[in-house]
């Protein structure tokens, strides 16, 4: 699967998901400056969230600070669905529930371990068509219009 994953600094936690995505097998392709240097949230979500919406990637990985950030950002882009997600249980009901396409996570509380956990729980989830949630989503692309 190609995945995009971008950063607005390629800290610690940044770096050991791109090799871990790799190490899986997945195509990566890298939103973000270099080691060292920073590039604005907003612009990093921008890239990892046109990837997917343009079908280059099939899923986004965008990290900053908090989450937060990169999150508002990516769900500016018609079709994206990002998720703060701060544990592998809520990654696991975003991807279920609400189709999410771009896991969003925090730098300062991701740790490795943690991020692994998240990351695998969202891999290994697919959504599930039921009535309610497939309504629910085309209320979301009502109000992308």
């Amino acid at each position: 699967m190609r995945i995009a994953v971008g950063a607005d600094e390629q800290l610690d936690v940044a770096q050991y998901l791109l090799d871990y995505l790799r190490e899986l097998g997945h195509d990566v392709d890298w939103f973000g400056p270099s080691v060292g240097e920073s590039q604005p949230w907003p612009q990093v979500a921008e890239q990892v969230a046109w990837s997917v919406a343009s079908g280059e990637a099939q899923m986004g990985v965008a990290l900053c600070w908090t989450g937060t950030g990169v999150c508002i950002a990516a769900n500016k882009v018609r079709g994206i669905r990002a998720a703060l997600c701060v544990d592998a249980e809520t990654a696991r009901g975003a991807r279920l529930w609400n189709d999410a396409n771009v896991l969003c996570l925090s730098m300062r509380l991701a740790s490795r371990p943690v991020a692994k956990e998240i990351v695998d729980a969202w891999l290994v989830t697919d959504y599930l068509s039921n009535p309610t949630d497939d309504a629910c989503l085309a209320l979301i692309r009502k109000l992308e219009e």
